[in-house]
């Protein structure tokens, strides 16, 4: 019987929706179509999805459901509608990461992840919204405005992919393209109750996305990866995001993993965070688990992790050589350390957050040798 229902096919994850296209039970279109009624009925809430491409994503689903009855070859995702983040390039579609300065700028091309999602048959039904040139825990901008979270509009989603967690929270997209240096799939995937992936460095290309790294180090750890209502489609995503290119880093099989043979460190607290109680109790439930299936599970304290966020800081300064005031003015004329004034008065298009950035890099960098220090000592 073909799934015809647009609520029961919103229940499926992307792999189980895509296997039900191939199989008949529903229809690429059908998929679409609910995906996008999801979208219209939630995102005057949420403001999540900045621009749609809701007609040719129709078409495109009609496209792909005729691809399968001409018994054509197809991908892992195929018909299976999603969203991508503003930053990466999606021909036709907007790509300001935020910045007043690119309004009007529209990519000319797909980014390389969104070629493969693309390539494995997905259909983007829109871009969401990010962080002022993604560089912020929260997801608002001058251009766009704020995204809201679908538990409660009140609260913030996170950044700077929160558009994409917020729209995947809420329902409204099976899975979504993000991008993360510091937190920025993680944190948006935690804020608002869905799954994401942070992949090792170099795995998935980082191009044709705005900003991006300048340096070989620095690219690695800008890093690509998938947001998910379930758990179980990010491995599949994050195969088709790594691509086949031998001369790329390939995924290993979950499946070949031994639980039973793997040494698993049980880190309660970085020694300067406040973890709260459900956290907590969360992990310990989740090392009492592997622990059960045979795993070596060693509660341990890291002393090093106290200087995370000082030895992560002054890594990324030193690897980044365009002043963040030029980036947010990009090239025009640089963003000067006395414009939260001009902001305090209303009339600086920069968001509060990206002036602090700018006043601060204006300065010493405060953790300015402390990689060195902590980590090469003597």
């Amino acid at each position: 019987m073909r799934a015809d229902n647009g609520a029961y096919l919103r229940t499926l994850s992307a792999v189980e929706l895509a296997r039900a296209i191939r199989e008949g039970r529903t229809t690429s279109r059908l998929a679409v179509d609910a995906y996008i009624h999801a979208i219209e009925r939630v995102n005057g809430t949420l403001n999540a999805v900045v621009e749609d491409r809701f007609v040719v994503a129709r078409l495109e689903a009609d496209a792909a459901d005729a691809a399968l009855a001409n018994g054509q070859p197809l991908g892992p995702l195929h018909g299976v509608p999603c969203t991508i983040k503003e930053c990466f390039g999606l021909e036709g579609m907007p790509q300001t990461s935020g910045l007043v300065s690119r309004i009007g700028t529209r990519a000319a091309e797909d980014a390389v992840a969104v070629k493969r999602l693309r390539d494995a048959g997905a259909i983007p039904l829109g871009v969401t919204n990010v962080s002022e040139l993604c560089m912020w825990m929260e997801t608002h901008n001058r251009v766009y405005g704020r995204t809201n979270n679908p538990y409660d509009p009140r609260r913030i989603v996170g950044g700077s992919s929160g558009g994409e967690g917020a729209i995947i929270g809420a329902g409204a997209s099976p899975f979504g393209l993000g991008s993360d240096v510091g937190g920025s799939v993680r944190m948006p995937a935690f804020f608002n109750g869905v799954f994401g992936h942070k992949p090792s460095g170099g795995l998935v290309p980082n191009t044709g996305q705005f900003p991006i790294a300048q340096t070989p180090q620095s690219l690695r750890y800008l890093t690509t990866g998938p947001l998910a209502r379930s758990a179980g489609d990010l491995h599949t995503l994050l195969q088709v995001l790594a691509g086949d290119d031998p001369s790329e880093p390939h995924l290993g099989d979950p499946d070949q993993v031994d639980v039973a043979g793997l040494r698993v460190l049980d880190v309660r607290s970085d020694g300067v965070t406040p973890v709260s109680r459900d956290l907590q109790q969360a992990q310990a439930r989740a090392a009492a688990h592997l622990h059960k299936r045979g795993a070596d599970v060693v509660e341990v304290m890291i002393p090093g992790l106290r200087d995370g966020l000082e030895i992560w800081s002054a890594m990324l300064g030193a690897e980044n050589p365009v002043a963040y005031s030029r980036m947010l003015a990009e090239g025009d004329c640089e963003v000067r350390a006395s414009a939260p004034l001009r902001w305090a008065v209303g009339r600086s298009p920069p968001t509060l957050p990206s002036l602090g950035l700018v006043v601060a890099e204006s300065g010493p960098h405060p953790f300015a040798g402390t990689a060195d220090q902590k980590i090469r000592p003597g």
